[in-house]
């Protein structure tokens, strides 16, 4: 299947949106009991679709009242629709990193950081910058920095495997050590193991810590944990109060400010304070990279795990030839890895690491689905659910399905424009104008990374999936050493 040309929707028909958002209240904790307990989040999206004939509907969303002023969304759930929330021209990211609802500003030191800025803020150039700067400045030291790490990571698999008692979910408890220690030393001015700082070998912690406060009016435990209702009552209805976390927050702060001071130098350069720079420079480093991390790479191994031999032997039949011919694991080895990075975009596209993005319409707009033109009104929260729209069966053939040389060649290139997780297209690139993640190539990198390290070591591996509070739960139970050398 082809995509269709986005310019064949002008002359759609004029549809009103449906759905509606129930009585005061009661239809916003009937939303979120919907959502959380009664049907997960799939279901919930699917059964509206179905009901309203529609990928464009209004809802509630999540956490809704107490915790929410307003948790009244237009949804949209296909892939035309959705890049609407990328169009800054149109819409306000002001405040709506994590939805209807916003963290306090007392996990952040008291700032807005770049993340809940609008481009159309003053601060918003000067700390995005930063965070590009930093990121450009570290062109070099990914590679070697990142081997190193996934070098402990998979001797730890390895004694897993080889000790005959495979710990569960021990790819995600291995992938966040490893996480933590590439993050610590990779954004600190000197290339020391995390271990040997203040923070010590449990440091990843208090970043989960600190995570879990931002998020769990996003989350569920399960009721193997608690009982739902006890559950809604204590994550969903109230904000946790952040005094709990400040200790914690205050050790990883405290590290990168004596840690990273060239880093810092740079973001008073930009315009920002040095305290403020920090902040920004801790989110970036336990939201965005660690945090990203934590959903990223167990979904990776994940996908390539469960598909099979057949894939793992192309994807190291490519990564050995290649890196034989090039003579190391270099940038431009990389990028003659086309199934290997084939497999990285299908992953981000099949299962993405952040699933939801947000706006405000800053106007009266109208955005259109497949079949039907909208019009929303100014003030109105925009919601996309990224799985839906990047599954979208009118752009993605046997969308369901992982496809691991879905975006090879001069067709799958093509396809390339619907895959949105970094809060824009695959396409286009972060500014210093636009809300695309900072890090955007660098993730790409990584995973692609994590793959050549992998089948450069192994010929193939199994796995168990579940899931945990943020995303895929992974047990590698078995890795057969590779005979290639």
């Amino acid at each position: 299947m082809s995509p269709a040309k986005e310019s064949d929707f002008s002359n759609l028909p004029l549809r009103q949106i449906p759905g509606n958002y129930g009585l005061p209240f009661i239809g916003a904790i009937k939303d979120r009991l919907d959502y959380y307990y009664n049907q997960g989040p799939n279901e919930f999206f699917k059964t509206r679709v179905d009901k309203y004939k529609s990928t464009i509907f209004r809802t509630n969303m999540p956490p809704g009242p107490f915790m929410a002023p307003n948790p009244k969304v237009v949804a949209v759930l296909d892939a035309v629709s959705f890049p609407i929330l990328f169009d800054t021209s149109k819409v306000e990211k002001r405040n709506i990193l994590d939805g209807t609802f916003m963290p306090s500003t007392k996990l952040f030191g008291g700032y807005r950081v770049c993340a809940f800025l609008d481009p159309s803020e003053p601060t918003h150039a000067a700390a995005k910058k930063f965070a590009l700067s930093f990121v450009a400045s570290r062109h070099n030291s990914v590679i070697p920095i990142f081997r190193s790490c996934m070098s402990d990571l998979l001797r730890e698999l390895e004694d897993d495997v080889d000790s005959g008692k495979v710990p569960e979910n021990n790819f995600n408890t291995h992938s966040d050590k490893m996480s933590f220690d590439f993050v610590v030393r990779l954004f600190s001015d000197e290339d020391i193991p995390s271990k040997q700082t203040n923070l010590g070998s449990d440091g990843s912690k208090l970043f989960d810590k600190w995570l879990f406060f931002q998020l769990a009016p996003l989350m569920t435990l399960g009721k193997k944990f608690i009982p739902n209702f006890i559950e809604d009552l204590l994550l969903h209805t109230f904000r946790l109060p952040p005094f709990l976390v400040k200790s914690d927050y205050q050790k990883l702060y405290d590290q990168f400010y004596s840690s990273a001071k060239t880093v810092l130098d740079d973001g008073e350069r930009l315009g920002l304070s040095r305290e403020e720079a920090c902040h920004n420079h801790v989110f970036l480093a336990g939201f965005s990279s660690y945090g990203g991390m934590k959903v990223l790479f167990p979904g990776l191994i994940k996908w390539v795990g469960l598909a099979g031999e057949d894939l793992h032997r192309r994807l190291a039949d490519e990564i050995r030839t290649v890196v034989k011919s090039e003579n190391g694991v270099s940038l431009s080895a990389l990028e003659k890895m086309n199934l290997t990075k084939s497999v990285v975009y299908e992953t981000l596209r099949i299962e993405p690491p952040v699933p939801f993005q947000y706006a405000t319409a800053k106007e009266d707009i109208m955005i259109h689905s497949h079949d039907g033109r909208f019009e929303i009104k100014k003030g109105e929260i925009i919601f996309g659910y990224q799985p839906f729209a990047t599954k979208d069966p009118k752009i993605f053939v046997n969308p369901e399905e992982f496809v691991g040389d879905r975006f090879m060649g001069d067709d799958g290139e093509k396809l390339l424009k619907y895959v949105y997780w970094s809060n824009g297209r695959e396409t286009e690139e972060p500014t210093a104008g636009n809300k695309q993640c900072a890090g955007k190539n660098l993730v790409v990198l990584l995973s692609r990374l994590m793959l050549v390290d992998f089948f450069l070591r192994y010929d193939t591996f199994t796995v168990d999936v579940s899931t945990i509070l943020l995303g895929p739960a992974v047990k590698v139970k078995t890795l057969t050493k590779a005979t290639w050398h």
